[in-house]
């Protein structure tokens, strides 16, 4: 929803006061749909609400695309899209609100002062870069991606208007011979086959953005939206005015074919050059006199390694396993809700290449205590790309990545099993849960489980259509747009409840690390901020059967992140419009007590983790917090230089935080000193930027942590300083 300034003709007389709650102040601009106002809530926070035309609030046709509007906004609200923060579709005149972000759109920008300078298109093209990588991961196509529709705020582009985006699974069908979309920022397929438009589409409309945002023209230009829709099929882009540095991206934008397009994960690792993809090394404290030998050992070992397998021929290409053909019984897995695993140990790394194995050990390992070698596994996937994402249980590493998931065991990093996966990736990695491995934690679509000592299918099944999937005990819970939940038995597959949640619209419950309440067993806890943000209420669902076990009123906009043993409940609390951390609360339900430690500086963008008492946020930029929620204060906080980390985990003695370029940290966790460091691990592709960071997995007295160069390795958590 754009915050345009212009309010054209299109704005209606009989526009009404309110929408819901929210006092509408004034226009900020009119589209086919509706129009959008600057309005206020009872509190006072500024929104942009979007009231749909009054000619059109009668239509079920039209009402069916703003919900789908509503829907695809609501799924994609987070760093790169203004975030909704209420809406009625079935109102009398359909409206939505979402966070009121002030800048100029693109549109706008350009109007008023001309092209864009080449370094300010290349932050341009990153930044929606990023944007589109999000929207599609959570399976949402925007399909109108133009000027008017990018917002310049303070802290990069928005993409917003959800009005056309379709999700991949969207029961909305595009009608014969109607033009969806603005045709100088169409793809062709948007001509040729509006049916099967897929992500590519917006990456084709990233291209005819950036040429307009150097030119002040698109790449097809003309007065017709006929002539204009000729030219993106048939001719080739006018790139005159475009920088040379940025013309042959901008063109592998505008190919013709959508399997001759980049993805957005492939322009921001083409955008990023080799001096700014990450920040300069962590200081690590020098090493004990003792140690010194073994590590001058250890790293050149490391480099005489990384020069054989440069020099090594291409391994043969993997032969695909033979999945089964006939279904099998019914059976679904959901990921336990985020308990955190505890490892600790020294190195490891096992190297699986077109299905052959090879295992890498450092003289230092092989002498470590135990026996327990460094090793370092690298697992073959049908992409090629993302950072192994693991989990530990039945005694194995359970890690997945696009299009793959595997078993890897913790002691030498051999790989025990390999299965392939389908469907739309997320970055999850796979659990065990009601005894079966659960790998669909991962991806969009129809839900199996599988065998943790083969890897074999034990179960399939179809499921209707889902938008959130979280495993919380021996239960698979599905959240569906429309706020019904089903549950379903991890085991066996079988749908044992499906229901609203009172009081939460639509329950994604969130993945929460620490100790499960004992009373009653894990609990899944949704909560739902007031329109205002004032408030938030939490609920706390028996998996098992749907029922609410508790459900409260706290102030302040609050998203639970961990556990306790006594039941208690730790929540984040935000801030109202850039959603960094301000706060840490714990809840404790038994007596309603709530205790809130207010931080001495907001720590953006927090990665929470928690252990015991103590909450741990990783921020970006590079801050590592420690909260002592039993002494009410912050404990300390470490600047560890890292761009940006995982989620943190602690064994009690130390935290573990996995680093943008596959360097795992590890810091002292009473006193908050970074006490070592494992070496990069970004592979060939050294200018990639990972999508999601996996958080590092404690088992056995030992870290294991995935790479951007696709290994998982594993390291002795005793001593990080000897790494």
């Amino acid at each position: 929803m754009a915050p345009q300034r212009n309010a054209g003709a299109g704005a209606e007389a009989e526009l009404p006061e309110y929408a819901g709650h929210y006092r509408l102040d004034s226009c900020l601009g009119s589209g086919g749909m509706g129009v959008v106002h600057l309005a206020r809530s009872t509190s006072g926070m500024r929104v942009a609400v979007k009231v749909v035309h009054a000619r059109y609030a009668m239509d079920p046709e039209f009402r069916g695309r703003f919900r789908q509007e509503v829907a695809a906004a609501r799924r994609v609200s987070g760093a790169f899209t203004a975030p909704v923060v209420d809406a009625d579709p079935d109102a009398g005149r359909p409206w939505m609100a979402t966070l009121y972000i002030p800048g100029p759109t693109l549109s706008e920008q350009v109007k008023r002062n001309g092209p864009m300078d080449p370094d300010q298109l290349r932050r341009l093209m990153a930044g929606l870069a990023e944007a589109l990588r999000d929207i599609h991961r959570v399976g949402v196509v925007h399909r109108d991606l133009k000027p008017s529709n990018v917002l310049l705020a303070e802290d990069g582009p928005k993409v917003i208007d959800f009005g056309i985006s379709r999700p991949k699974d969207s029961e909305l069908r595009t009608e014969t011979g109607k033009l969806i979309g603005t045709p100088p920022f169409m793809a062709p397929e948007q001509f040729r086959r509006p049916r099967e438009v897929g992500p590519a589409a917006d990456v084709f409309a990233l291209g005819s953005l950036i040429v307009h945002a150097a030119t002040g023209r698109g790449p097809f230009d003309s007065d017709s939206p006929y002539v204009v829709a000729y030219q993106v099929v048939h001719d080739e882009p006018d790139l005159t005015g475009v920088p040379e540095t940025l013309a042959p991206l901008v063109l592998r934008c505008l190919a013709k074919e959508p399997d001759d397009r980049p993805t957005p994960d492939e322009l921001m690792r083409e955008l990023r050059s080799a001096a700014a993809a990450y920040d300069t090394q962590v200081f690590v404290p020098a090493p004990r006199t003792r140690d010194a030998q073994t590590r001058d050992a250890r790293e050149q070992d490391a480099r005489e390694q990384d020069s054989r397998e440069q020099d090594a021929p291409e391994p043969p290409a993997d032969v695909p396993r033979e999945r089964p053909a006939r279904r099998l019984g019914r059976r679904s897995v959901l990921v336990a809700g985020g308990l955190c695993l505890a490892v600790i140990g020294g190195l490891a790394s096992v190297q699986v290449l077109g299905g052959t194995e090879q295992t890498r050990k450092t003289a230092a390992a092989q002498s470590a205590p135990g026996g327990f070698g460094e090793w370092e596994a690298v697992s073959a996937s049908a992409s090629g790309s993302g950072m192994p994402q693991c989990s530990y249980g039945a005694g194995k590493l359970l890690c997945a990545r696009p299009g793959l998931v595997f078993a890897v065991d913790p002691a030498d990093g051999g790989t025990l099993w390999r299965h392939d996966v389908a469907g739309a990736t997320r970055s999850e990695p796979p659990v065990v849960s009601g005894g079966l491995v659960q790998p669909s934690l991962g991806r969009i679509g129809d839900l199996e489980a599988l065998d943790p000592a083969t890897g074999e299918p034990v179960w399939q099944e179809d499921m209707p259509e889902y938008d959130g999937l979280r495993a919380v005990g021996d239960m698979l819970l599905l959240t569906r747009s429309d706020g019904v939940v089903t549950g379903v038995d991890s085991s066996s597959g079988e749908t044992k409840w499906s229901r609203r949640i009172p009081g939460q619209a639509v329950p994604y419950f969130s993945s929460v690390a620490g100790e499960p309440g004992k009373a009653g067993g894990p609990a899944a806890y949704a909560a739902s901020p007031s329109a205002d943000g004032t408030g938030t209420r939490v609920t706390a669902v028996d998996p098992a059967t749907g029922d609410v076990r508790w459900d409260a009123e706290l102030e302040g906009s609050l998203t639970p992140v961990g556990a306790g043993a006594d039941g208690s409940v730790y929540l984040l609390a935000d801030g109202a419009v850039y959603g960094d951390a301000k706060a840490v609360v714990r809840y404790t339900p038994g007596t309603g007590a709530t205790r809130r430690v207010e931080l001495p500086v907001p720590v953006p963008q927090a990665e929470p983790g928690v252990r015991g008492d103590t909450v741990y946020l990783m921020g970006a930029g590079g801050s590592l917090v420690a909260v002592d929620m039993a002494a009410g204060k912050q404990a300390w906080r470490l600047e560890t230089g890292v761009s940006r980390g995982s989620v943190p985990v602690s064994d009690g003695r130390h935290v573990y935080v996995t680093a943008p370029d596959g360097r795992l940290l590890g810091v002292d966790a009473r006193e908050g000193r970074l006490l070592g460091q494992t070496r990069p691990r970004l592979g060939a592709r050294s200018d990639r930027v990972p999508a999601a960071l996996p958080a590092p997995v404690l088992a056995g007295g030992h870290v294991y942590a995935g790479a951007p160069d696709g290994t998982v390795f594993g390291v002795a958590g005793r001593d990080p300083a000897a790494w």
